[in-house]
């Protein structure tokens, strides 16, 4: 059967639902207020977990989607399960891999979706709880003097979800060489000239630049701007991977292969290592000009880990607004409406200001030349 998929966290004394409580970093259930430990949670859950994993995924999904008389393409990238809890049915893209049940709130994992190379090495935590969420988007609000007053005043947030997001993290090595002509330029006077010597020089730097954990976002639905922007994490909280930091959040396993995600991770690499030995003839010279640049990037090892993520989104004069929060730093970004009255009101008086003030100045300028 469809349930026989997932393992409902619930609480030991009561049976009620659990979450990771970001601010206690321990599992708390919703009904009695008991709190647990990461280790505790797991080694309830191992045995369970263990006999999940092991039901053939592909026969149970194949007969659900029968029952369910789904299209092809609907075979392709949905599944379906049944509640532990209350038998509900839940449907759930293939990534899918922490959820809550919609009718009795009891979240679900789903362990066939870590197992092998499906599990990530490591994890951090949530740090931040919902109501950071909300009062860092207020904050962000009060910092964009163009928006909208409406927006702000009037507008709800329709969605918060605290999501894992995976991701992978690149150790390599950059090995750098670049090639420039440099030039010097110096003037002096001699008798009734003034001579100008320009010196060129070959200017040549080589060198390696060690990268660890470079990341990129592996999953495909989340924007890889908004994930770019909420960086950085702090990795020295990254913890050993347990299935027990789930309940409460959303989780999806990678979809994006590390392969496929290592030109972001190797372009950043590049740009950062030009950059840095680059920087190093800037300063002696006056101008560089490129004959070579050449940066070979040597992989060493790839981390699979999840990262806290909290996604807010509302809707406003018709367009929908998303808005990413780093769930351990609690950094904030995404779009926001502009009022244009406000913003050409502004630049007008700005332009005019400067207009009055060269006014004036080229005013003080004549009358001293009379």
């Amino acid at each position: 059967m469809a349930e026989d998929l997932l393992t409902s966290y619930q609480c030991p004394n009561c049976n009620g639902p659990l979450h990771f409580d970001a601010e206690e970093q321990k599992l708390k259930c919703d009904s009695c207020g008991t709190l647990y430990t990461v280790e505790e949670i797991q080694k309830y859950y191992t045995e369970k977990n263990s006999k999940v994993a092991s039901v053939d995924v592909d026969k149970t999904q194949k007969a659900a989607a029968e029952n369910l008389q789904w299209t092809e393409e609907e075979k392709t990238h949905l599944r379906a399960y049944n509640c532990p809890s209350c038998g509900a049915q839940l449907i759930t893209d293939t990534e899918t891999a922490a959820t809550s049940c919609p009718y009795c709130g009891n979240p679900t994992v789903v362990p066939s979706q870590f197992e092998g190379s499906l599990k990530p090495d490591s994890i951090i935590p949530f740090k931040l709880i919902k109501e950071d969420a909300v009062k860092n988007l207020k904050n962000y609000y009060h910092k964009k003097p163009f928006l909208p007053k409406e927006f702000s005043e009037d507008n709800h947030i329709e969605e918060i979800k605290g999501v894992y997001v995976p991701f992978w993290l690149y150790d390599s090595d950059a090995e750098v060489h670049l090639q420039y002509d440099g030039s010097r330029t110096m003037s002096h006077i001699e008798g009734d000239y003034n001579v100008t010597v320009t010196e060129h020089y070959l200017v040549r730097r080589d060198g390696t630049v060690a990268f660890n954990m470079v990341p990129a976002d592996a999953s495909s639905k989340m924007p890889d701007d908004l994930m770019d922007s909420i960086e950085p994490f702090n990795y020295e909280d990254l913890q050993d991977f347990s299935m027990s930091y789930l309940p409460g959040y959303l989780a999806d396993r990678y979809d994006v292969s590390s392969e496929s995600d290592a030109d972001r991770a190797d372009l950043r690499m590049r740009n950062t290592a030009l950059d840095s030995i680059k920087e190093t003839a800037e300063g002696l010279y006056m101008n560089l000009f490129p004959q070579k640049e050449e940066i070979i990037i040597h992989p060493d090892h790839v981390h699979y880990v999840f990262l806290p993520v909290w996604m807010l989104s509302t809707q406003w004069n018709g367009k929908h607004y998303l808005f990413a929060m780093n769930g351990q730093t609690g950094k904030l970004i995404g779009d926001l409406p502009v009022d244009r009255k406000k913003f050409w009101l502004t630049f007008v008086l700005i332009a005019g200001i400067g207009m009055v003030i060269m006014y004036i100045l080229l005013f003080v300028i004549m009358g001293g030349a009379a």
